[in-house]
């Protein structure tokens, strides 16, 4: 397919992070005096940034009233700096795949909901600094996923064409997204969400493993 450029989703695309958000927001949800989950919930509060994730675990819990959950989104960012790299690790073939892209001249990009410090940190110490060719999260300056904001800005400093660019996700965020900028959009089946969501949500190929990305490239 003569692809260009590929954009990763971040969080249950290039890493398992699930223990880093869950260790993240038990602790806030116990700083409150409120029980927290066990990791599975967390699959399903993820994917649309940190200020929807608490929202979603405090209403888990009875507690809906903004005072509270601005407060609580303050601890959360707080926290996660200290909690953001726990037991983060790559998916088994993930590293494989960033090696055939960087072999074949295929430029690599991040695009993600985690706050671009985070996103930053955690690709730089999985990764290794300067894999990636650009790193896009969550910021005042762009409209979070699911706008295309992050993917068009990838697209604009890299002087890629959108035919020639592939998106990669494992939510129906990412489906969005990358349906929203008008890129060939895969769904992987190894993070967080099911397949069933990220067939309702049209994604142009389906792959189990990282390497199958390659047919797709």
């Amino acid at each position: 397919m003569n692809k260009k450029l590929v954009i990763f989703d971040l969080d249950g695309t290039l890493t398992d992070s699930l223990a880093s958000i869950w260790k993240t927001t038990n602790t806030v949800l116990e700083a409150f005096g409120l029980e927290g989950y066990d990791k599975e919930p967390y699959r399903y509060f993820v994917g649309d940034g940190a200020v929807t994730l608490v929202e979603r675990a405090f209403a888990g819990r009875g507690i809906t009233d903004p005072e509270t959950l601005k407060k609580a989104h303050e601890r959360y960012r707080a926290e996660f700096q200290k909690y953001c790299m726990f037991e983060v690790v790559p998916y088994p073939g993930i590293m494989d795949l960033i090696g055939y892209c960087k072999k074949a001249g295929i430029l690599i990009s991040v695009n993600s909901n985690k706050p671009h410090e985070r996103t930053v940190e955690v690709i730089e110490t999985v990764f290794g600094k300067g894999t990636f060719d650009y790193i896009v999260g969550q910021s005042s300056g762009r409209e979070k996923k699911p706008s295309p904001d992050g993917v068009n800005y990838i697209l604009e400093n890299s002087g890629i064409l959108k035919d020639e660019a592939l998106y990669i996700g494992d939510t129906s965020t990412d489906m969005k997204t990358g349906h929203a900028a008008g890129v060939f959009t895969v769904g992987a089946l190894w993070g967080f969400r099911d397949e069933k969501e990220l067939r309702e949500h049209q994604a142009d190929a389906l792959i189990e493993k990282p390497m199958e990305l390659v047919k797709y490239l």
